[in-house]
């Protein structure tokens, strides 16, 4: 089956409301999935039941419904706002995010920003001045691609990662309300008996048992298969920093910090799940959905491979690449700031030599982590820009330049925080980033792949990417490499993935290393 394509349509909800006004998603296409149970769709599309009232994922194992009784939305948020509810078998908020809106830069990045709590203390217009546009045009593309407004958008969000809680944890529901984000129990309990018709206690389906102390907070995330968790986390051991994080028995580990507290999280894979298993432990419940958001962002979870694989296999030197390996990510990063200062230092040096100074600069400057609630190779966090004195780098053998940009970059990520945040459009974040200190144009499109999640961030000068698209031995030039790069969009930075894992077997086979590589 192809892919669910957009056509002109409309279509009207249970209450006979508006979901999607102006675009909507093909009606065959989307019964097609929905009769297959076909994963591919998960979170891609929604189904409305007039018959019911619920709405499900494309994977719902209830008895599929008549074509008449369907209203297809792209969006649990658009389903929600129509006066559908969600169906308790297939839990809608269990659906992977899906994050590669093609059709919309902005509405990605909007998406960023909202998981990342834009509009918990500021309003829609704040968010469309940061995207660089009017709060009514934000509201269109949100309607457009989303069939929901920002606000409704992030209330489900919100309603969902509440539910989760119910279900896969055994926090108290006044611990729920609090860690997902809800002002106040009230506010919590009415929510879900209005959407649910029952308070939120009625839907935890097992009895709480207590946890072991200092056990953790464990969630299951889920994303859209194939997943290469191999390759990610030979990417995320590769540059493993000492102290900071440590990759072992096939799962990720590190220290996190967030408004001067300190935490962990272990993330492991669950490929019969098709998800991965995160456990965090830190101090604050509040913080949870930030950390979560980050732990999604680092292991590219909203990625659609079907999507990317439609538009890379048509290169003939990408396609065996993208057929070797469907499922690759792009390796996020915890933290921008961190990402940057890991660029500039792997500047021309090794990997091993970079690692060895970032080691340094974290038992230098990074605040330890109290080893009775650490995990086993986890002493330091990172970090941040206002830890960075005006000598700090100078005193851990950081040759002089590079120092003083690492200092010059601290002071800037200081001055302005939301520096390593999505901006207006990736040549804008380019643009901002290559203003700092120490970041050239290769960094500032690494950072924007890595910590910005820019898809379409693509780094034409680098050195492993022209070897492996030499022709008769003729490295092609920056020049060259964006106008070939041009079919690759809007998905120029997961070519780069590919190019890079094929260079990387080839470079270890011939003792080379790359900048490339070593960030």
């Amino acid at each position: 089956m192809g892919p669910v394509t957009m056509s002109e349509n409309r279509q009207t909800g249970r209450c006979g409301r508006i979901i999607v006004s102006t675009m909507d998603l093909d009606r065959t296409a989307c019964y097609q999935a929905l009769l297959a149970r076909d994963a591919r769709y998960d979170g891609v599309f929604f189904t409305c039941v007039r018959s019911t009232g619920v709405y499900c994922r494309s994977i719902c194992p209830a008895r599929p419904p008549h074509l008449h009784h369907c209203v297809f939305v792209p969006s649990a948020a658009a389903a929600q706002a129509a006066g559908f509810r969600p169906c308790l078998r297939c839990r809608p908020e269990c659906s992977p995010s899906f994050t590669g809106w093609q059709g919309s830069a902005s509405v990605e990045r909007a998406l960023a920003l909202i998981e990342g709590g834009a509009l918990d203390d500021a309003g829609v217009d704040a968010l469309a001045s940061r995207l660089g546009m009017g709060e009514r045009q934000l509201r269109r593309l949100f309607q457009r691609h989303l069939g929901a407004t920002p606000i409704a958008v992030a209330q489900t969000r919100r309603v969902h990662f509440a539910k989760q809680l119910i279900h896969e944890t055994d926090l108290s529901m006044t611990q729920v309300a609090l860690a997902s984000g809800f002002g106040s129990v009230r506010r919590f309990n009415e929510t879900f008996h209005a959407l649910y018709g029952r308070g939120p206690s009625e839907l935890r389906r097992r009895h709480a048992s207590a946890a072991a102390p200092g056990s953790g907070i464990t969630l299951s995330l889920r994303y859209r298969p194939p997943y290469d968790w191999p390759a990610l986390l030979g990417f995320l051991a590769t540059r493993a920093i000492p102290g900071v994080e440590v990759v072992a028995d096939d799962t990720y580990r590190r220290v996190i910090e967030i408004d001067g507290a300190l935490g962990t999280i272990e993330v492991a894979h669950q490929p019969r799940d098709a998800a991965l298993r995160v456990t965090v432990r830190f101090p604050h419940l509040q913080a949870l959905p930030e950390i979560i958001a980050r732990t999604r962002r680092l292991f590219d979870l909203g990625a659609d491979p079907h999507a990317i694989a439609r538009t890379l296999e048509r290169d003939p030197v990408l396609a065996p690449f993208v057929a070797a390996r469907p499922g690759l990510r792009v390796p996020g990063g915890w933290d921008g700031f961190e990402i940057a200062v890991r660029a500039i230092l792997g500047q021309q040096i090794t990997v091993t030599g970079a690692l060895h100074a970032a080691r340094r600069l974290v038992h230098a400057l990074g605040r330890p982590i109290d080893a009775a609630t650490a995990l086993p190779g986890l002493t330091h966090a990172f970090p941040g820009p206002e830890r960075f004195g005006t000598d700090g780098c100078a005193t851990i053998g950081v040759p002089r330049a590079r120092a003083a940009a690492l200092t010059g970059l601290a002071a800037t990520a200081f001055a302005e925080p939301d520096l390593f945040t999505p901006q207006r459009s990736l040549e804008d974040a380019v643009a901002r980033l290559r203003a700092a200190p120490g970041i050239g144009e290769w960094t500032a499109q690494y950072i924007a792949m890595r910590a910005l999640r820019e898809n379409d961030a693509f780094l034409a000068a680098d050195v492993a990417l022209q070897r492996i698209l030499a022709v008769g031995g003729v490295r092609p030039t920056a020049r060259q490499l964006l106008a070939r790069a041009e079919a690759w969009r809007p998905w120029r930075a997961y070519a780069v993935l590919h190019l890079w894992t094929a260079e990387a077997l080839a470079a270890s086979s011939a003792g080379e290393t790359d900048a490339a590589l070593t960030a």
